[in-house]
């Protein structure tokens, strides 16, 4: 490898919210990485910083063409310059667009479990979330599309929010999977918006498909969000971007992110992002590796030290998705057990929504000495919640 990320970098006392922990707890909870950015991106940031004057900042044909020759290149899916917007994160696009394109009390229908801050992006706009279960069956996860286009029928529901791939169970999304999703999707008048951002986690031998690729009827009916903070580990930059073909939604979206005040890029986000995709392929073909050889140790350590939990194989992100439920299906009180009893903070499945009560997730994106270390402190916790479970019976 040309990279090491084998290396540790104290993140303590750093204003970071994953490791703003007690001394003695090792934090493998919230979707950032262990490793630092791409020295390719270190290296623009730095040259930026040192120019020393930070004003109000205009977004170049640089940053369209970043990602029109990524996507392009990357994922075969040709992007025009007039479909792409800047925002400031997916997360404020997503609830920008669902304040802009919904009215309250209208249903914004979700595939649960998935990432919890969807709910948030809907409840706290005054939209009802209608979720609708993932089938899970043999350690495997499908969707149940009798179920789905019931709800999307419903009169009230307007807007469904799609995770491709699906955090955080780690799904690719079929292209024949995505074209029916599309096409009940435009047969009930219900607006996609396809949260992107694990795209380029995906295992190194598969990638996935852009929801708007599929076919003109969900390229058309669509509003995708896409970011290199995931994959780069820049999250702290706040940068991304909203692809909308449809110039109608567009001009709609556009207004709707002006208004919210999240369509303005800070100094370092633009160049952070041109130096990501222009520069950091080499860099993220060799953390994808190291992300397969973490998921292959944890497999491995489950088989042997804890067989009575199952690992649901995962096709993308860099989040495990922990099947618990021949222990307990109380996820919520089993994770704080765990990190009261050996320091190891990792999510509970409740918070994702229904179906992920027996689940619990856990990051691997760091370096193998301390996924190695978190997975000894899960034995350590299992161990003892499940001694705990028995003398509580």
């Amino acid at each position: 490898m040309n990279y090491n990320f084998d290396d540790i970098t104290d993140s303590r006392n750093t204003n970071s919210l994953k490791w703003d922990v007690k001394d003695t707890e090792l934090p493998m909870w919230v979707a950032d990485m262990d490793f630092q950015t791409a020295p390719e991106i270190k290296k623009a940031i730095v040259d930026r910083a040192e120019h020393g004057i930070f004003g109000y900042n205009t977004i170049p044909d640089e940053w369209y063409n970043a990602y029109i020759n990524w996507w392009e290149n990357r994922h075969a899916f040709t992007i025009e310059k007039d479909w792409l917007i800047f925002c400031t994160g997916v997360v404020p696009a997503i609830s920008s667009v669902v304040r802009k394109l919904t009215t309250p009390a209208e249903n914004v229908l979700i595939l649960t479990p998935v990432y919890n801050i969807f709910f948030n992006s809907i409840i706290n706009n005054g939209r009802n979330v209608l979720a609708c279960p993932l089938r899970y069956r043999n350690g495997v996860y499908d969707i149940d599309f009798a179920d789905l286009e019931k709800k999307l029928s419903h009169p009230q529901t307007t807007m469904m929010i799609l995770c491709n791939p699906h955090n955080p169970v780690g799904k690719i999304w079929s292209e024949e999977i995505l074209k029916k999703i599309g096409e009940l999707c435009l047969k009930h008048h219900v607006i996609v918006v396809s949260d992107e951002i694990h795209c380029d986690l995906t295992e190194t031998e598969k990638s996935y498909i852009p929801f708007a690729s599929v076919s003109e009827e969900c390229k058309m009916n669509s509003i995708t969000c896409v970011s290199p903070t995931k994959a780069f580990n820049l999250a702290g930059l706040q940068t991304a971007a909203v692809i909308i073909p449809n110039e109608y939604l567009r001009h709609k979206v556009n207004r709707g992110l002006n208004t919210d005040e999240v369509a303005e890029p800070n100094s370092f986000a633009i160049t952070a992002t041109i130096a990501a995709y222009n520069n950091g392929a080499k860099w993220l073909d060799e953390l994808r590796k190291y992300v397969d050889e973490n998921r292959l140790i944890v497999s491995e350590f489950l088989q042997k030290e804890l067989p009575q939990i199952k690992y649901v194989k995962s096709e993308a992100t860099y989040l495990i998705w922990l099947d618990c439920g021949k222990i307990d299906t109380h996820s919520c009180a089993m994770s704080q057990f765990i990190r009261n009893e050996t320091g190891l903070y990792i999510s509970d499945g409740q918070q994702y929504g229904c179906g992920g009560e027996q689940f619990l997730r856990l990051n691997i994106a760091c370096p193998k000495i301390l996924l190695k270390d978190g997975l000894n402190r899960l034995k350590k916790g299992i161990l003892k919640y499940e001694k705990w479970l028995s003398n509580m019976c």
